[in-house]
């Protein structure tokens, strides 16, 4: 059996099994294509039975989230926590709370998390967990409640030293101190590294916030320096304006770029004088409001409905912070006829199959989300260590051993599509790199 034939066994086997999971589907399909010149390698490794453990997570965790809204009536939502592999170490991975979240994406989620967690060189496992609850438009005591109702069950799967939940989509500051807090309650205990995203006055880390946007922009300037280049007035576009967008907003400014766009769900701005980006905080972080806002504070901005027009701006750089799926093929096919040079995932997988292989035929950059946006996540392994260590580090020691991570996640990415002859991939260099360390540790560790 070669790669390829192995590869579709594999693939078939998860359709099979998971026919409903078009999410999950389509993630694992993106990570093993990438995988066949791996095994065409590395045949003899065909025999432990790598990708028939590696796509089956350890353990699917569901269950019912009833709280009581300010009105006194009883809600119900689903839980979900994802343990997927822990070859490499404790689990470790993100809470979504979105109406979106089903199983599927969860186990998606997880099972990009598993690679990006091994690229970080961190040891650390994959999971991945959430609820179909929405933050958004729930007044603080709703947040609270139901973040108490979630960790109730939630509690009893995780630990410093089993699994480490830490933020996503609509969970930040104040629903990681909500559950913290009901789980230090519960459990009886100051076990700070059982959660990452913390507050710094209570074992959470420097850079933590800005760590996926920073992260990001460190991989990009990886990018650049390939072709001889820097963010130095370079026009930028951001999709989205949450925490990763924000972030990567800022560090692309400090380095000399002009972002000139960025979004939310409705739709999107364009500041050709470059986003203020105190006032894109104020409005989303403070107010917690929509993004057309800004042109009431800028008028010399523009607003526009749908957020997915804002491929249309010309730019050389293109950064899907956003969402999954976010950048299909019809956005791809603008930004090439625009010029852009070089797109990089902000968000997980933003980026459709159809347009991440138009985007490489077009010789686009492209910097994979499980290597460009790892940032966040290598930054909560360095929460941990602190907290196992019970000591803080500085901003600027923590933003130093980040962007080090970032340069050596590039260096694997790079160096390993080299191996393959195929220098400008960074998708196989990223799969094939993060996956093989993940592999050797599955074998050596027998078959469990």
């Amino acid at each position: 059996m070669n790669g390829q034939e192995y590869v579709d066994l594999i693939i078939n086997q998860v359709i099979r099994r998971n026919s409903n999971e078009t999410e999950f589907i389509h993630a694992v399909q993106e990570v093993l294509h990438s995988l066949i010149p791996y095994f065409n390698k590395n045949t003899h490794l065909i025999e432990h039975g790598i990708l028939e453990r590696i796509v089956e997570p350890e353990r699917m965790i569901s269950f019912r989230v009833a709280w009581v809204d300010d009105a006194s009536k009883v809600q119900v939502n689903r839980g979900f926590r994802v343990q997927f592999n822990s070859a490499l170490g404790p689990y470790k991975g993100g809470l979504r709370f979105h109406p979106s979240v089903n199983q599927s994406i969860i186990k998606f989620l997880g099972f990009e998390q598993v690679f990006k967690n091994a690229l970080t060189t961190l040891p650390l496992g994959g999971g991945k967990g959430g609820s179909d609850f929405d933050p958004k438009g729930k007044t603080n005591g709703e947040v609270m409640r139901f973040c108490q109702s979630f960790m109730a069950e939630l509690n009893r799967h995780i630990g410093a030293d089993i699994d480490v939940p830490a933020g996503d989509i609509g969970v930040g500051n104040r629903e990681i101190g909500y559950l913290y807090g009901y789980y230090k309650r519960i459990r009886d205990v100051h076990t700070q590294g059982v959660l990452t995203g913390k507050g710094l006055n209570y074992g959470g880390s420097f850079v933590r916030t800005q760590a996926t946007g920073y992260g990001l922009i460190y991989f990009v300037e990886n990018m650049l320096k390939d072709i001889d280049s820097s963010f130095d007035s370079k026009r930028v576009i951001v999709s989205g304006s949450g925490n990763v967008s924000i972030y990567a907003i800022e560090k692309a400014q400090q380095l000399g770029a002009n972002v000139i766009a960025c979004s939310d769900s409705n739709g999107y701005i364009v500041d050709e004088d470059g986003i203020k980006l105190e006032i894109v905080k104020e409005i989303k972080e403070v107010r917690r409001g929509r993004i057309s806002e800004y042109v009431n504070e800028v008028p010399s901005a523009k607003y526009y409905e749908n957020s997915s027009d804002i491929w249309s701006v010309k730019c050389e750089i293109a950064l899907p912070c956003a969402t999954q799926s976010e950048l299909d093929l019809i956005g791809a096919e603008l930004l090439v006829k625009n010029g852009c040079k070089i797109v990089a995932e902000g968000a997980n997988m933003p980026t459709t199959a159809d347009a991440v292989l138009y985007l490489q035929k077009n010789n686009v950059g492209f910097g994979p989300g499980k290597a460009a946006n790892a940032g966040g996540v290598a930054t909560s392994g360095l929460e941990m260590s602190q907290n196992s260590l019970r000591l803080n580090w500085t901003f600027e020691e923590v933003d130093e051993k980040l962007k080090n991570i970032m340069n050596r996640i590039y260096f694997a990415a790079k160096s390993t599509a080299i191996e393959y002859n195929d220098p400008n991939n960074l998708v196989l260099g990223a799969n094939i790199a993060g996956f093989e360390k993940v592999a050797s540790a599955m074998i050596a560790q027998g078959i469990i």
